[in-house]
């Protein structure tokens, strides 16, 4: 269920010039769906072995072709740069440096399945090194540069790619189209299971025929349910490979991702971790004495702190560094010396990097501070990182800085003209009491064009997860300067269950889905009112997705006191949501039980246990799902709307046919916020 919600879009505007040739300052403007789609989507920087270099992608909204095109480009360290375009397909990703510095691999679908391609480090052509009819995914070299490795989803008793080919190519072909299964999951997110996992391969540098490192296996590398490129590493002498899987049965409640071992010469994978929660993100030190990775105590636990763990290769031991760090321990990157680990981990709203001693006990500190930053890689020799930064009012960008995190620069500037031209105010943090006393975090953002003497609408946004946050940084589904554009104060707070501010702040959702998430939230509305004397308090709306939707579902049968609400892909019934979701683990945690074994708590947490109350309030309500959301399934929408509809609640129904949780497709977002602000103008004006 962890979800962050934000949009996108595409135009792009000129900028006026005197007649003397000098720039004249744009008027600036409101926001707009085309302002956001025309943002360019900044990702994936990976630093040069010398340090000299960034690679990295950009992504740019086609609303012809209704996707995002992503391209590969290179920008130089050194002051006053101009980033340079490498590849002009609308196909590439995952641009990777070989460990000599003289090649990229990336990912391409330029050719139909995604494939793993070289080129030359300053561009040119493009060599494709595999050719599976399976795809390829998550490709990274070996250190010595011999090998890189990669993911394929296959079928695990298939021998050869032409084996999968036949089998997929039959199924195609096939008039019947029933799926048939025996156990769980078997379904995920957007997909179907068909009997594929995700299997690791190794093939040369120089192309050839890749061999599969774990054949036959029947588990996922990365896991599917929760795993990404990080959870598999080489070793220092590119002899072995530590990888996360879960082998637990059923997959639907498990949460037990172990690390195994794997000579790249071929073998049976070792498992090196037996703890009952999630291993992953092996990271080993560039010594070869351990591997660094993340680790969850908790079994069945999704949102259980992410401690930084070390293994002693030699004694075969494991060990805690931090443990006394109530952060969630994410991307982590060793020193070139072994001596000290790098990692990001989310606080307060922020995402800072932090660096802590590679010994137990060890204190962090954090050295990029009071900033949102991620994909953090190190050069060969320590001296540089290059990594992501984003905040609410700019959209990630490439910056480097010392090893300290000092002399932060920013190398990038592919938004920084239309950013001119738009009126974004920052968003200003709060604290306040909420349930119980406990202090909780918010942000607000004005609106353009800001009056303190006028009054406006509270537009108060609901986070996914629940186990999630609002954070300063942009974002490309759910954009929050988007939101207060039109005219609305945009209110996002951080209740109960959010991540980053302690481990029990997080835990006290737990079988309190409508407790004190909602007293906070209600208490953070009262607040703003209060404190705030351009907020008017008899315009309110609300809008949540996943278990922000939840919320809203909620609020619309316990309160009266918004005049319009948007739920997007909220749980409604709890019993029926059990019954269709896929990973159990999550219900089963959040819920303390099953609906056999504790039928109480799933129909206390129901808003549709209090489905009588849409009468008694009648708050217009938009509700919006997509029919491939396997997590949230869209049934659970259509019962809340029929509910609404039967007792003559204003409402509407928005179904997106080929959409999953999340509105991906750039056209299907322009309806979307089309939609959604028309809702909010009809009620608040």
């Amino acid at each position: 269920m962890q979800v962050k919600f934000m949009p996108r879009s595409f135009a792009f505007f000129l900028i006026a010039f005197v007649s003397s040739g000098q720039a004249q300052a744009p008027s600036k403007h409101a926001m707009t769906f085309d302002d956001l789609a025309a943002v360019q989507r900044v990702a994936e920087p990976q630093i040069s072995p010398d340090g000299r270099a960034v690679v990295y992608t950009v992504g740019a909204a086609d609303m012809d072709t209704n996707r995002i095109a992503h391209n590969i480009w290179i920008v130089s360290i050194a002051p006053g740069s101009q980033a340079r375009q490498l590849t002009q397909t609308g196909h590439d990703t995952r641009p990777q440096w070989s460990p000599d510095g003289k090649s990229i691999a990336f990912l391409s679908g330029r050719e139909g399945a995604p494939q793993v391609y070289v080129m030359p480090a300053q561009g040119g052509t493009a060599k494709k090194i595999t050719s599976l009819s399976t795809g390829a995914d998550n490709e990274k070299w070996s250190p010595d540069g011999r090998w890189v490795a990669f993911t394929s989803s296959v079928f695990p008793d298939c021998a050869d790619d032409a084996c999968n080919r036949a089998r997929d190519d039959a199924a195609e072909k096939s008039k019947v189209k029933a799926r048939v299964y025996d156990h769980l999951l078997y379904r995920h997110w957007v997909h179907w299971s068909d009997g594929k996992r995700s299997h690791l391969f190794l093939v040369g540098a120089n192309g050839g025929a890749p061999r599969d490192v774990t054949p036959h296996a029947d588990y996922d590398v990365p896991p599917d349910e929760r795993g990404d490129a990080n959870d598999f590493a080489f070793s220092p002498d590119s002899k072995e490979i530590c990888f996360t899987a879960v082998t637990d049965r059923p997959e639907a409640t498990s949460t037990n991702g172990d690390l195994f071992l794997v000579p790249t010469s071929g073998g049976e994978p070792n498992r090196i971790t037996s703890n009952p929660g999630f291993d992953g993100h092996p990271a080993y030190s560039p010594d070869g004495r351990f591997i660094a990775y993340h680790s969850q105590k908790t079994p069945e636990y999704e949102s259980d702190r992410w401690r930084l763990m070390l293994y002693e290769r030699a004694g075969e031991t494991h060990s805690e560094v931090a443990s006394s760090f109530d952060r969630n321990v994410d991307e982590i990157v060793w020193s070139p010396n072994s001596k000290e680990i790098f990692f990001t981990a989310e606080s307060e709203a922020e995402q800072p990097l932090y660096e802590i001693a590679a010994a137990p006990g060890s204190t962090p500190r954090e050295i990029l501070k009071d900033t949102f930053n991620e994909s953090i890689s190190i050069s060969a020799d320590g001296s540089a990182f290059a990594f992501l930064r984003s905040s609410l009012v700019m959209p990630a960008e490439i910056f480097t800085s010392r090893r300290d995190g000092s002399a932060a620069l920013q190398l990038s500037e592919h938004n920084a003209a239309r950013l001119a031209s738009i009126d974004m105010n920052p968003p200003e943090p709060f604290w306040y009491e909420g349930a119980g006393g406990t202090r909780v975090q918010g942000m607000l953002i004005r609106p353009p064009n800001f009056d303190a003497t006028k009054k406006y609408p509270l537009l108060l946004l609901i986070h996914g997860g629940p186990q999630s946050l609002w954070t300063d940084s942009w974002g490309y589904r759910w954009n929050e300067e988007l939101f207060a554009a039109p005219g609305y104060v945009a209110v996002m707070i951080n209740p109960r269950g959010s991540t980053s501010y302690g481990q029990k702040f997080t835990d006290e959702i737990t079988d309190d889905w409508g407790g004190r998430v909602y007293e906070d939230l209600m208490k953070g509305v009262d607040y703003v009112i209060g404190k705030y004397s351009y907020v008017d308090g008899n315009r309110l709306a609300a809008a949540g997705g996943s278990y922000g939707g939840y919320m809203i579902d909620w609020i619309a049968t316990h309160s009266g006191r918004f005049k319009v609400l948007i739920s997007h892909a909220g749980v409604y019934d709890k019993t029926a949501m059990y019954g269709a979701t896929e990973e159990l683990w999550f219900e089963e945690h959040d819920m303390a039980g099953t609906p056999w074994t504790n039928p109480e708590s799933y129909k206390k947490w129901s808003p549709s246990t209090y489905a009588g109350n849409l009468a008694k309030y009648k708050t217009p309500t938009l509700v919006i799902c997509g029919e491939l959301d396997y997590r949230v399934p869209y049934t659970q929408s259509l019962e809340f709307f029929t509910a609404l509809q039967r007792q003559n609640v204003p409402s509407k129904l928005v179904v997106y046919p080929d959409e999953g949780h999340w509105i991906l497709k750039p056209q299907n977002s322009q309806l979307w916020y089309k939609t959604f602000f028309g809702w909010l103008a009809a009620y608040l004006e």
